[in-house]
């Protein structure tokens, strides 16, 4: 749990789990599928799967948890504001051992501007260092997601070959090395 008391408007960052109280397991599915939404709804999403999506977020929190990961919900003044998760990758001849994709960042149009996405990025970072993980990856599209694209290369990530088979076009690959 993430906390900063000193800010205009106080933000929390809670790991949702197994003991995740109904109501914030609702709202972190709640921006899940605001998150498919937003990204079908762009060009070149047309091959993307919010059924898939669906049975995710349905599935929340196992649906990372069974994967090697987790996931975050950022509240802000105690209203459900973002959503970040993360899974571990097996290495293949493109990704590293040890290394987790972080996925899904979301931030509602209403909580841009006050730093969640980096935030949430940050504490996927600190999660993957102190469980000892190599990288990083991640995948991202800049034509739709420039903001979120901005804040990976500020904290470091890096072009990196495709490492997956996501349908969606004109993404961007990206690592950090931890």
């Amino acid at each position: 749990m993430v906390t900063d008391e000193s800010a205009e408007r106080p933000i929390h960052l809670e790991e949702i789990n197994a003991e995740t109280h109904a109501d914030a397991l609702d709202q972190a599915r709640t921006l899940l599928l605001e998150y498919g939404r937003f990204v079908i709804a762009q060009p070149g999403a047309a091959r993307f799967c919010f059924g898939t999506l669906e049975k995710e977020a349905a599935g929340l929190p196992q649906s990372y948890l069974e994967q090697g990961g987790g996931c975050l919900l950022a509240l802000v003044s105690g209203s459900p504001e973002g959503f970040v998760a993360w899974r571990a990758l097996e290495p293949t001849n493109q990704v590293e051992p040890d290394a987790w994709e972080m996925k899904r960042l979301w931030v509602r149009p209403s909580a841009r501007g006050l730093g969640l996405g980096r935030r949430l990025s940050q504490a996927v970072l600190d999660r993957a260092r102190a469980a000892r993980r190599k990288a990083v990856y991640l995948d991202t599209a800049p034509a739709s997601m420039a903001a979120a694209h901005r804040i990976y290369l500020e904290l470091g990530f890096e072009p990196c070959g495709a490492y997956n088979d996501n349908p969606v076009e004109g993404l961007a690959y990206l690592r950090k090395r931890l």
